[in-house]
C-alpha cells in the first residue's frame, strides 16, 4: 500500500509526523503536519508546502500499480490477510426475539454484524458468528401465561403471528390485572426448574420461531455460523455464580446476589427467588466462548439501549481475569417519520412487509429482470439504507431515498456496476493490460477515479478498525460517483484511450462487486 511505503520512508528518515488524507482532492493525495523534503521518495511526483503542511502528489505509475492489485482477487485477499493472520474474532449479532416475527428493528444488528464479520474475514481473521437468541427470561413466563389463558387450540396450531398477538395481549391485560406479571414470574421459575408443561410450551415457541428466522435469513442472504440461545447456557450459570462467589466479587442484597461497580449501578447476578438474570447469562456466554474458541476479540452488535449493560459485563469480565478485547457496536433505531417501532403495543413493522414493498419498487427500476434479480435489487436497497449510515445514529426509513437511482443507495451502486458491464460487453479488448501500455495523459475525471480506486485497502482497514461498515459503503459510493462523472464526460469505445478507459471500467466493476459482496449485496449484470 502506497501509504505504508510513505510511512516507512518517513520512519527511516526519523520523521515522527503521520500521513493524512486532505479533505479536498486538489490539495494532493496525502498531507503531513510538517514541512518535509520528499526528495528521494520514489513514489512522490511533487510536493507543496502550505502553512506548516506538506501536500504530496503520488506518481501516476505508482497509483496504477496499486490499483492493478485489485484485478487479482486471489492475490488481493492474500495481501489483505496479513492484518488478521493468526487472530480469531467472535461476533454476536442478529439475535431476534423468540415468539415474534422478524421485525425491521432486528435488521440493523443482522446487517451491520454480518458486514463487520465479512470485513474482518477479508482482512484475514478467523471469524465466528454467534446468533445469541433471546430464548430465555421472564418474557417466556408471560408468554406461557398468555397461551394457557387465551389460546383455544393445540400448541402445534400456533403461528409466529399468533404468538406476537398473544404477547401484545398479555401486556394490554396486565395494565388492568397486575397479578398477571406475578404469574409470568412464577411460570418462568417453573421453566428454569424444568417443569414439563412449561418446557413443552417453550420448546414449541422455539421451533416456530426458528422456522421463521431461517426463512428470513434466506431472503437476506445471511448465514450465521452458530445459533446458541440464552437457554444453551442454563446448565453453565451455576458454575459462573460459584466462580463469582469464590473470587468474592458478589455480595448479598435483600436475598439477591449483586455485583457493585465504581461509577456504575450494581448488576444483579441472581434474583431473590434464585433465578438468574440476563447479566449472568452473558457472563456464562463469555466464559463458554473463551473456553471454546479462545478469541482475541469479541464484538457485540447490539442496540444502543444496551450500552450500560455491556459496560457492566465488560468490567465484570476484567474483574474475573479474562484477557480478551471486548467491543460493543451499538446501533440506533430504524424509525418511520412518526416514531420508533414497538412490539408490546403491536406497532412493529415486519421485515417481510418491507421486503414486499421494496420488490414492488424494484420492479419499477428494473422491470425486465428476473424475479431473482428484482429481489437482489430490493434486498440490496434495504440493506444499503442501513449500512450506508452511521450505526450509532437512528435512521429514518424513507422509500424515496432507499430506492433512489441518483444518490446514496444500493440500486445506484448496482446500476453503476451494470453500466460497467455494458461497456465491457461492447469492447473488443478482453483483457486490458496497462503494464506494457504507454502511460496515458489523464483527464481530471480519470485521475480522480484512479486515485479513489487506490484507497480500497486503506478504507477496508479503516472500516474494520472503526467497526463501521458505513465507512466502506461511503467509499463504494465515492468510486461509483467518480466513475459516473468520468463516463458522462469521456467516450470509451473506439477511442485511442480505449484500452486505458476499459481498464478503469473493469477495475471499477471489480471494486464495486467485491465491495458490495462485503456488505452482503448482490450485483446484477443489467438494469
Amino acid at each position: 500500500m502506497i501509504k505504508d511505503e510513505l510511512n516507512k520512508w518517513l520512519e527511516d528518515k526519523k520523521i515522527g509526523a503521520k500521513l493524512e488524507r486532505p479533505a479536498i482532492e486538489k490539495f494532493g493525495d496525502f498531507a503531513i503536519r510538517a514541512e518535509v523534503d520528499f526528495d528521494g521518495a520514489q513514489m512522490v511526483e511533487r510536493t507543496e508546502n502550505v502553512a506548516g503542511f506538506t501536500n504530496i502528489w503520488i506518481k501516476n505509475e505508482w497509483l496504477i500499480k496499486e490499483a492493478e492489485q485489485l484485478m487479482d482477487e486471489v492475490g488481493l485477499k492474500n495481501n489483505l490477510g496479513k492484518y488478521g493472520q493468526g487472530k480469531t474474532m467472535v461476533i454476536d449479532y442478529s439475535a431476534p426475539n423468540i415468539a415474534k416475527p422478524f421485525g425491521i428493528g432486528h435488521l440493523r444488528s443482522t446487517d451491520i454484524g454480518q458486514a463487520i464479520y465479512n470485513i474482518y474475514q477479508l482482512l484475514g481473521w478467523k471469524c465466528i458468528g454467534d446468533n445469541h437468541l433471546g430464548d430465555w427470561g421472564t418474557q417466556f413466563g408471560k408468554l406461557i401465561v398468555a397461551i394457557k389463558k387465551w389460546w383455544p387450540g393445540e400448541l402445534t396450531d400456533l403461528t409466529i403471528n399468533e404468538l406476537e398477538k398473544l404477547y401484545v395481549r398479555f401486556h394490554s391485560e396486565a395494565e388492568k390485572d397486575e397479578t398477571l406479571v406475578d404469574q409470568g414470574r412464577e411460570w418462568f421459575e417453573k421453566l428454569e426448574k424444568g417443569d414439563e408443561e412449561a418446557r413443552a410450551i417453550w420448546q414449541n415457541c422455539i421451533d416456530i420461531s426458528n422456522r421463521e428466522f431461517d426463512r428470513v435469513y434466506e431472503l437476506l442472504g445471511v448465514k450465521i455460523d452458530y445459533t446458541l440461545g440464552e437457554s444453551f447456557y442454563t446448565d453453565k450459570m451455576a458454575t459462573v455464580v460459584e466462580e463469582l462467589k469464590d473470587k468474592k466479587l458478589v455480595t448479598e442484597s435483600q436475598g439477591a446476589l449483586i455485583v457493585e461497580f465504581e461509577g456504575m449501578p450494581p448488576a444483579m447476578v441472581t434474583k431473590t427467588n434464585g433465578t438468574t438474570t440476563y447479566f449472568t447469562r452473558d457472563l456464562a456466554t463469555v466464559k463458554y466462548r473463551m473456553e471454546t474458541w479462545n478469541p482475541d476479540l469479541i464484538i457485540y452488535e447490539v442496540g444502543s439501549d444496551q450500552i450500560l449493560h455491556f459496560k457492566q459485563v465488560f468490567e465484570m469480565i476484567k474483574m474475573m481475569g479474562y484477557g480478551v478485547k471486548m467491543v460493543h457496536v451499538p446501533h440506533g433505531m430504524i424509525r418511520w417519520a412518526s416514531g420508533k417501532f414497538s412490539t408490546r403495543d403491536g406497532h412493529t413493522i415486519h421485515l417481510e412487509e418491507v421486503i414486499e414493498k421494496a420488490v414492488e419498487e424494484a420492479k419499477k427500476i428494473a422491470p425486465d429482470n428476473t424475479e431473482d434479480k428484482i429481489m437482489a435489487v430490493a434486498v440490496g436497497a434495504i440493506k444499503f439504507n442501513d449500512l450506508g449510515q452511521d450505526p450509532k445514529k437512528d435512521i429514518i426509513f424513507d422509500w424515496e431515498k432507499v430506492m433512489s437511482m441518483d444518490g446514496n443507495s444500493g440500486p445506484y451502486l448496482q446500476y453503476t456496476y451494470a453500466r460497467c458491464q455494458s461497456v465491457l460487453a461492447k469492447t473488443k479488448i478482453a483483457d486490458p493490460n496497462l503494464v506494457d501500455a504507454t502511460l496515458p495523459e489523464m483527464k481530471v475525471e480519470e485521475s480522480s477515479l484512479l486515485r479513489e480506486l487506490t484507497k480500497f485497502e486503506e478504507k477496508l482497514v479503516e472500516a474494520g478498525e472503526r467497526f463501521n461498515p458505513a465507512v466502506w459503503a461511503e467509499y463504494l459510493l465515492s468510486v461509483a460517483r467518480k466513475y459516473n462523472e468520468f463516463y458522462a464526460k469521456h467516450r470509451i469505445i473506439d477511442q485511442k484511450e480505449e484500452e486505458w478507459r476499459v481498464w478503469l471500467t473493469k477495475t471499477t466493476a471489480t471494486v464495486i462487486k467485491l465491495g458490495l459482496g462485503v456488505l452482503g449485496i448482490k450485483t446484477i449484470e443489467k438494469m
